[in-house]
């Protein structure tokens, strides 16, 4: 199959690709697939979460544990029996990035990650519960080690 995407033009992919969210994502509860798609030279760290049906509609996304190798999203047992798992390390976790220029102002929501199940690519966004972690956290403090990230 092939959509025409925000990013990188049209994209080929097969339905395995796909991630599926059942519930969609905060503000966008209509969209429910989406896929993954890397940026160059980024190692995998940084792609765009790119909706099947909506061409225009894509979202920056970061490997949280790139940027905080301390990262410790724990989700709810109703969160962890939705996606069927035991332990919230058993799943992958992408963070939602607002760019800014210069890029040391962009910022991160470390407070409300997608998290997809590695094997059936189920995916939800969720709001952590008691924890450091807010929605918005300034690339420059990962880069300079900042006051103001939790990391």
């Amino acid at each position: 199959m092939q959509i025409d995407t925000k990013y990188f033009g049209p994209v080929e992919y097969e339905e395995g690709d796909l991630l599926r969210f059942p519930n969609g994502l905060f503000g966008f509860e209509a969209e429910h697939s989406f896929l993954l798609l890397p940026f160059a030279g980024s190692n995998g760290s940084l792609l765009s979460l790119q909706s099947v049906s909506t061409p225009a509609l894509a979202f920056v996304v970061i490997d949280p544990f790139s940027l905080c190798p301390a990262y410790t999203p724990a989700l709810s047992p109703e969160e962890l029996r939705f996606l069927g798992v035991k332990e919230s390390g058993e799943l992958g976790y992408y963070v939602l990035c607002v760019v800014k220029e210069p890029v040391s102002e962009s910022t991160v929501n470390l407070r409300c990650p997608v998290v997809i199940h590695p094997d059936d690519h189920t995916a939800i966004q969720v709001i952590l519960e008691d924890t450091p972690y807010h929605m918005r956290h300034r690339l420059g403090d990962f880069s300079h080690g900042g006051g103001a990230s939790p990391c």
